[in-house]
C-alpha cells in the first residue's frame, strides 16, 4: 500500500503536540486512527441495523 503524505496547516497540531509531549505527526496519526476506528464502529452499527430491519428479506433471498 502506498504511503500518502499528510499536509497540515502550520500550527494546527503543534499546541496539542506540545501539551502531549509528542510530535505533531504523532498527534495527526493518532487522530486519523481514532477517526477510522469510530467510523468503522459507525458503519458496523448501520450494517447491523439494516440487517435486523431487513432480516425477513435477507432470509428469503438466501432460500
Amino acid at each position: 500500500m502506498e504511503e500518502l503524505p499528510l499536509r497540515l496547516a502550520p500550527g494546527l497540531a503543534r499546541d496539542l503536540a506540545d501539551a502531549r509531549d509528542q510530535l505533531p505527526e504523532e498527534v495527526a496519526v493518532d487522530a486519523v486512527r481514532r477517526y477510522l476506528r469510530d467510523e468503522g464502529e459507525h458503519v458496523r452499527s448501520l450494517a447491523t441495523r439494516l440487517a435486523e430491519d431487513h432480516a425477513g428479506l435477507l432470509r428469503r433471498l438466501g432460500e
